[in-house]
């Protein structure tokens, strides 16, 4: 990674800099500032900074890339303005919460609500859709519980606390829903658990929506993704922003996403589908029809 010398007050400086903390991907973490510099134009320089600058760092802000940087530079500077990059909303919510204005970010996951209708445009005839969570877990469906209603949908919560439990819980699940709903949920959605679930939900003839891009190459049948050009317009949006005023705007979702699908399980499991511009269209039908009454 390259990384820049950090001058010890940047805020006086005429030309406040925007300093990235890497994720520790090179190839990754370049890719994303290349993307930067084409939305922010050579308006302002972006420099890598390493965990020892970031100290001093002054009143720039700082775009960090994954949750592991976002925690350093946290644990180095907590008066630091951040705005993060490629986390969660469940990571992310409560730092913004109790520092508002000062830590911000786009979030990284796909609402559920929208990746509940992916399934649904997927399944028309679909109307019951099965969850699965630890008790720590279960608060991560509590809104699309309350969402889903408008849309023709209703959702059911099954619980697991054990490993030995998290098969014949699917089990039952997969008995109720039309589908399987993964939340970014790493308790029961993991390298070590997914095959099962997969195996297990296709052999009842289910398939399983989410809970990432990632999962989909894994044999998920579908998740919706925010490209990352999407995500780093966005952010350009938030750091131009504090640059007027000092202050972020609250985190929020990128404006579109994507859809990522399995051809080879959707074949397997004999399910026609249309094509991912189309059920990209149906999806935001069915979102402009309610968002006035601010579902997502």
């Amino acid at each position: 990674m390259f990384v820049g010398a950090v001058p010890a007050l940047a805020q006086e400086s005429d030309r406040l800099p925007v300093y990235i903390a890497g994720s520790g991907n090179i190839t990754l973490d370049k890719h994303i500032k290349n993307l930067l510099e084409e939305s922010l134009g050579d308006q302002r320089d972006l420099v890598f900074v390493s965990d020892e600058d970031v100290a001093l760092s002054g009143n720039a802000p700082i775009i960090t890339i994954g949750p592991r940087a976002f925690s350093r530079v946290r644990q180095v500077n907590r008066n630091a303005p951040v705005l993060a990059m490629l986390a969660s909303q469940d990571f992310l919510k409560g730092f913004a919460t109790r520092s508002p204005g000062q830590v911000s970010g786009i979030y990284y996951d796909v609402p559920l609500l929208r990746q509940a209708l992916i399934g649904k445009a997927i399944l028309p005839q679909a109307t019951r859709i099965a969850l699965i969570s630890t008790t720590s877990s279960a608060e991560l469906y509590d809104t699309l519980i309350d969402q889903l209603p408008k849309y023709g949908l209703e959702a059911r919560l099954f619980v697991v606390d054990d490993d030995k439990q998290l098969i014949p819980t699917l089990t039952r699940a997969l008995s109720y829903g039309d589908f399987l709903l993964a939340a970014p949920d790493s308790d029961i959605y993991n390298p070590r658990t997914i095959k099962h679930v997969l195996l297990t939900a296709y052999r009842r003839n289910r398939i399983v929506i989410g809970p990432s891009q990632a999962y989909v190459k894994a044999g998920s049948l579908a998740s919706g993704y925010a490209p990352f050009p999407e995500m780093v317009r966005k952010a350009a949006e938030y750091v131009q922003e504090f640059l007027k005023t000092g202050t972020f705007p609250e985190p929020d979702y990128p404006a579109s996403f994507q859809i990522e699908i399995n051809q080879q399980v959707a074949r397997s499991l004999n399910i026609p589908l249309d094509s991912r511009e189309e059920i990209t269209r149906a999806v935001e039908l069915l979102l402009t029809k309610e968002r006035g009454q601010g579902d997502e």
